[in-house]
Parts: structure tokens; sequence; C-alpha cells
């Protein structure tokens, strides 16, 4: 497959991601380091001999799901680091990693973390069927579990809330809506909307910097108002595109791997492209998540997470309050935080 790099010209690179996650990582160390790892050795070891069993798989796999996160909420960003190796190099991975979800997460084909098959994983796509079919026994039952998370149920959730949002839109302004969603993946939110279904939308732009999931788009949605654009973030903030306004613009995903201040960048250059009263609306996985250390061993997945203040701070550095309607929200299992900003007039 192809391989993506994500490199300056993208504004996602992984020193980027790896120098904010550190201070947001900070915690008042409850464990010494040697007594942290004392404790996931044993954890690890356990772990092993109940996927060795083959029993009570969903209990195996929650069970080491929790004591990650209360491990990596327990120990030093530092620390947590250190551990991240040693969980990905013990036997229990080869066990995890039989389920097709997170081999494609942990391996990565696209070269980047949470591309869009790795959605379609979590949307139970028809695309990922064949890769499901061909895992053995094991990593089919342990993709039933996977899939089923709190974490999967939310981004299943934020697929259906961003159709909910385009279809108020389109109801709102009639066939002369118009709308951009920004690193776009497939745009599997595009699938159930009636709006989209029925002609009533004036344009779609769909912007992803992955050629495989903007051709994916370009074969999905031939013949809608759907327009799918081959672009990158930091070309978008330098009017090259000259994409026009729009009355719904919105970042689903992106977020979850971009630095404060390019977060900041991206928001501003989305208000400017929204029309009077239009509305902007970008999400990101919340702090504290119960499937973070999961994710960041056993997946490879490691995601910039936010709390609800620092939704607000990137809301408050972006805008004046005084000419907006901002709100910030959680999904509803609180796995992902959600903020939108509409434009006054």
């Amino acid at each position: 497959m192809s391989q993506i790099v994500f490199d300056g010209m993208s504004l996602i690179t992984p020193e980027a991601v790896a120098a904010e996650l550190r201070p947001q990582l900070t915690v008042d160390a409850a464990f010494a380091p040697e007594t942290a790892r004392a404790q996931l050795a044993l954890v690890l070891q356990l772990a092993e001999q109940r996927f060795l069993s083959g029993q009570n798989l969903e209990e195996a796999t929650q069970r080491i799901n929790d004591d990650l996160h209360q491990i990596r909420s327990q120990v030093s960003p530092q620390v947590w680091e250190s551990f991240v190796p040693v969980v990905q190099n013990h036997g229990v991975t080869e066990f995890l990693l039989q389920d097709p979800f997170t081999r494609w997460s942990f391996e990565k084909p696209r070269g980047y973390s949470g591309d869009a098959q790795l959605l379609d994983f979590i949307y139970r796509h028809s695309s990922a069927q064949d890769a499901i079919a061909a895992a053995s026994p094991l990593g089919q039952t342990l993709y039933e579990i996977t899939s089923a998370s709190q974490s999967s149920a939310a981004v299943r959730e934020r697929r259906d809330l961003l159709t909910t949002y385009v279809d108020e839109v389109a109801a709102t302004h009639g066939k002369d809506a118009e709308i951009l969603t920004i690193a776009a993946g497939h745009l599997r939110e595009a699938d159930r909307s009636i709006a989209l279904q029925s002609g009533d939308l004036a344009r779609w732009v769909a912007l992803d910097q992955d050629p495989l999931s903007v051709g994916s788009m370009v074969r999905d949605f031939a013949g809608t108002s759907i327009t799918p654009i081959d672009g990158s973030v930091s070309v978008l903030l330098t009017d090259t595109y000259q994409l026009g306004q729009f009355d719904f613009v919105y970042a689903a995903g992106l977020y979850d791997y971009l630095p404060r201040k390019v977060a900041v960048r991206l928001t501003k250059k989305c208000m400017q492209m929204l029309k009077p009263k239009g509305m902007f609306l970008f999400a990101n996985f919340a702090a504290g998540i119960p499937d973070d250390g999961f994710m960041e061993t056993f997946m490879n997945w490691s995601l910039l997470l936010r709390t609800e203040a620092e939704m607000w701070d990137i809301v408050n550095a972006s805008v004046d309050r005084n000419t907006v309607d901002a709100q910030v929200y959680y999904g509803d299992n609180r796995n992902i935080v959600y903020a939108t900003i509409r434009k006054n007039g």
C-alpha cells in the first residue's frame, strides 16, 4: 500500500504530536517507577495466561484495557513512555494483534495513525470485511470486542452526529447549502445523509491529503454534490485552494493530532471561510478515556487528548467571543468532546 509521510507540509509530524503529548500527560505520579514496572509485568503475565486459556476473552480484553489505563494515569509521562515498548514486545501482544483492527492500527499500512481504513474497522464497514474474514477465529472474536469499545462507540456516534448536522444545514439553507469537510477520510457520514441523497446540497467539498481516501470518495460519490480534493492543512492555511465560503465547516478527527498552535491557526482560518451565521465544528478525543493505555500500546495509536477547558482555550484563542455563539460539549459516553462556533449576523 501507499505510504503517506506526514512531513512539514502536513503540520502533523510524529515529533509535533510527541512534543504536545508529554506535557499533556503530566500527572501526580502515584507509583514509583520500580513499583509501576513490577505491576505492569504482573498485569502482562496474567493477561497472557488469560489469552492462552482461550476462556472469557471479553473479560480478559477488558481487564488488560482497564489495567493499562490505571497504570498510565498513575505514572509520570516519561515512565509511561518507557512502558509502551515493554508492552509491545510482550507475548500478550501476539494474541491481540490477531485482531485485524488492532493490527491495522499497530502496523499503519498507510503510514500514519487514524487513517480512513482504520475508521472503517470501527464503523464495521463492508470495506473491512475481507480483512476480518481472513483473521483467525481468535482475531475475529477480538475484533467483535475491540470494535465495541467505548472509544469505537464514540467514533460511530461522531459519524452519525456529523450526518445530523449536515442534514440540519441543508434543511436551513435549502439547495444553497455549502459544506466543507477537512481531513475527510472516506466521508462515511455522507452515506446516511438524506440531504445528499435528495440532492439538497449545492456543494460539499471534502479535503484530504491521503490520495487513497480521495480516490475512494471520487468513486463512491460520483454524480453527487461532493467534490473530493487532495490537499493538506498547511496549504489550506495559505489560501491556495480559494474554496470560497461555507455554511458548515468541520474537522472531526484532525484535531486529535494538532498541537495547540496549529489548532488555533486552523480554527481562525475556518472561521474566515464561514458565511454569516455559518458554523465550524471540531472534535477531539477526551482526556481520560478508558481506552487510552490500550490504544497507545497494542494499537500504537497516540492522540492529543483534550479536556473541556483545553477545547475552550482553542476557541477563546481563535475568536472574539462577542461575535460568535460557541459551545463545548461531550458525546454520550464522554469519550469525544466537541466544540461548535457559529458566526453572529
